[in-house]
């Protein structure tokens, strides 16, 4: 099987990372991200219906890791689905699929920044936010095995935690489990809607696909670590929302800001309440630092086909890392961080990450029984559910993510007509 390679001399990375870690960083993403932020609004739309909603992210997702991991197979290289659009679809979609990973993820990485400075000091969640985004910014800088060390000590400590909780939970006399009302407040819309912002908590796979130049045997690696992260989330999922929503039903949970702390204290575990705010913090950072992660090495490799400037191809002769990409992700976020909302951020960065998955599918449908393709049922269904999860988001959502990608599109054509001129 012909492979596309990662660049080698000056701006080449070591292949540091084996199974273990790609599993943990895919984990520190999703776990992070959607415990502990999407549930809360994913209840408010999809009501008594939250499971089902879960279900189709579920299987939406699946999809997208199929696709994504016989792709990341064929090219081994960073940029993810950058990447996989650009050889399969043509320079264009290449590039959008780019565009609307790094705008839509850096939302993201801004949202599980204020998620840390919520939990930490409520009164001071944007100045926390900011301190969490340049202290994880030295962390990636520093060198990309630190970044998974320190990964699989949270994912640890973020699994303990929802471990205690869903026990807890589910062995409290306290509880009541009438309060789980399966009756018909659920919608389509609101389901679909649901599934939607369920999805950003799905997406961490992506930052397995998209350091697939630091993995050791990509090919072998990365097919097996994205759909045992994707297993391992979906478990842990199942569980939490089951567990949250028997205790405070899909009402309260909609309204509150801090669900798994509600739980603990609901079920007449007080003493697990701090311990709940102390994991809600590592796992936002965790998911922080995974994202800076991918969002850096998708600039990277758009950089190094000047659609943005070429200096921020440059890696760090010692630390092995795209530095300046990660200095300028780092400080875009920060400002974001400190001027933006968490629950805004969700479903515009939902709407950037389906737009880039539908990229990622419509590549794997290309691709022939020799190079391994998936049933093509997968890629089909992956784009359908992405464009439909898409499109059930709030309307400012749809409308604003919309505008986003026209713009990144209208800055391509510019590029392309000045590149052509100059040429003439």
């Amino acid at each position: 099987m012909n492979t596309v390679g990662a660049p080698t001399g000056e701006g080449s990375m070591k292949r540091r990372l084996g199974l273990f870690d790609a599993v943990v960083i895919g984990l520190g993403s999703m776990i992070g991200a959607g415990i502990f932020a999407a549930l809360g609004p994913a209840a408010g739309a999809a009501g008594s219906g939250l499971l089902l909603a879960l279900a189709l992210a579920a299987v939406v997702a699946y999809c997208n890791a199929t696709s994504s991991a016989r792709l990341a197979a064929l090219y081994p290289r960073s940029g993810g689905t950058y990447v996989y659009g650009r050889e399969r679809l043509g320079d264009f979609w290449g590039y959008l699929a780019g565009w609307a990973f790094v705008v839509g993820k850096t939302a993201s990485c801004a949202a599980m920044a204020l998620t840390v400075g919520s939990y930490v000091w409520p009164g001071q969640a944007h100045a926390v936010a900011v301190a969490a985004v340049v202290a994880l910014t030295a962390v990636n800088y520093a060198g990309v095995q630190k970044s998974a060390l320190l990964t699989r000590v949270i994912v640890a400590v973020v699994l303990a935690v929802l471990a205690a909780v869903v026990v807890t939970s589910l062995t409290s006399a306290d509880t009541d489990a009438t309060r789980w009302d399966t009756g018909s407040d659920a919608t389509v819309g609101g389901v679909l809607q649901a599934a939607g912002l369920l999805f950003f908590a799905f997406a961490g796979y992506a930052r397995i696909a998209t350091l697939g130049e630091e993995v050791r045997d990509p090919a072998r690696t990365i097919p097996r670590a994205i759909p045992i992260a994707l297993g391992i989330t979906l478990v842990v999922y199942v569980l939490v929302a089951i567990a949250v929503v028997r205790v405070l039903g899909p009402d309260v949970l909609a309204d509150a800001t801090a669900p798994l702390s509600d739980v603990a204290r609901t079920a007449g575990a007080d003493w697990l309440v701090p311990i709940v705010r102390a994991g809600a913090a590592v796992a936002a950072l965790g998911s922080l630092l995974a994202l800076i992660l991918g969002v850096s090495r998708t600039t990277l490799a758009m950089a190094r086909d000047r659609h943005l400037p070429h200096a921020l191809a440059a890696v760090h002769p010692r630390f092995g890392v795209p530095h300046r990409a990660e200095l300028l992700v780092g400080a875009v976020v920060a400002v974001l961080a400190a001027t933006t909302d968490v629950r805004g951020a969700i479903g515009f960065s939902s709407f950037g990450v389906l737009a880039y998955y539908a990229v990622a599918n419509a590549s794997a449908w290309t691709l022939t029984p020799a190079e391994r393709r998936p049933n093509r049922l997968v890629p089909l269904l992956g784009m359908a559910g992405c464009a439909a999860l898409a499109f059930a988001l709030p309307l400012a959502t749809v409308v604003s993510g919309t505008a986003v990608l026209a713009l990144g599109a209208a800055v391509y054509g510019l590029r392309r007509g000045v590149t052509s001129g100059s040429d003439r």
